[in-house]
């Protein structure tokens, strides 16, 4: 017996269990709405731009162009360093303590007579220190997950992203990276040009999950999980409804109709009581 379905019958399967494929929907989307206030951790994503422009004899024609590129291609090397654990790690000790030096520290000063006695010239002096943020406890292998770098093709400006669970610390850690990569890229490769053309800004609006596509996925999910307990049931279903699945699937013939037989109160063959009462020879078939 083949099993298939024409247009026709998938109306009418879909119309017979439209209750519970609507509730079906309903429920899902109840269920991911829910997901996604309660269940899943938001994520905000704060970007840092940076342009490394290395300065070059241009007086050669051609050479401008030249440099360009090439600093276009050394992008790639730059997001390797960004990602490498010397720039991650200074990054995590200044993210853990954010301070910016005020005064720095001075060492005492001493004079030595000709007799051999020091004499003090100048006291020491302790840095001074201001803290200039929230301080966040984030591992070097933290960084390199929430870490992302892009850049737009043929441009020298590329862009420093940062995921996390805080839009405030996604700013810092954001901002901290490319002060690091721009302190450690002058030792590294004698690079002196390097800027910072926006600083990362916080973002409340959420980059993770997106609230249209966690709707979407509930309706898609609601709607498969109505419709196919809806075919299932039916492809299932072995109970003959009908005389067309003995004619059409059997190939019987069909030889007629019979009404169905109620029972008549009052009469001899519905009442079992009252047949009892009466001889084997006198019962009516």
């Amino acid at each position: 017996m083949e099993n298939y379905l024409d247009l026709r019958q998938i109306l009418g399967i879909i119309r017979k269990h439209i209750i519970f494929i609507i509730i079906s929907f309903i429920l899902c989307l109840i269920i991911a709405v829910g997901l996604e206030k309660f269940v899943i951790t938001p994520q905000f994503t704060s970007t840092a731009q940076i342009l490394v422009n290395q300065k070059k004899d241009t007086s050669v024609p051609g050479a401008a162009y030249q440099d360009q590129q090439a600093d276009v291609q050394m992008i790639s090397t730059y997001k390797d360093i960004i990602t490498n654990q010397l720039v991650l790690k200074t990054a995590s000790e200044r993210l853990a303590n954010p301070v910016k030096v005020i005064r720095s520290a001075r060492k005492a000063r001493y004079h030595v007579s000709a007799n051999g006695h020091r004499h003090l010239i100048k006291a020491s002096r302790p840095a001074v220190v201001k803290s200039t943020g929230t301080p966040y406890d984030v591992s070097v292998k933290q960084l390199q997950g929430a870490i992302s770098v892009t850049n737009q093709q043929n441009s020298q400006v590329f862009a420093l992203n940062v995921e996390s669970d805080d839009p405030q610390k996604s700013a810092a850690i954001a901002n901290t990276v490319a002060k690091v990569f721009k302190q450690k890229i002058r030792r590294i490769m004698s690079i002196n040009n390097v800027t910072i053309v926006s600083e990362a800004t916080p973002v409340k609006q959420k980059s993770f999950p997106k609230t249209s596509i966690v709707l979407l996925a509930g309706a898609v999910i609601g709607l498969l999980v109505g419709l196919g307990y809806a075919f299932i049931r039916e492809l299932t279903d072995t109970t003959i409804k009908d005389d067309e699945f003995l004619t059409n699937e059997l190939r019987l013939t069909n030889l007629g109709h019979i009404a169905e037989i109620r029972k008549i109160h009052g009469s001899h063959l519905a009442n079992k009581h009252h047949g009892e009462h009466l001889k084997p020879n006198h019962r009516r078939v």
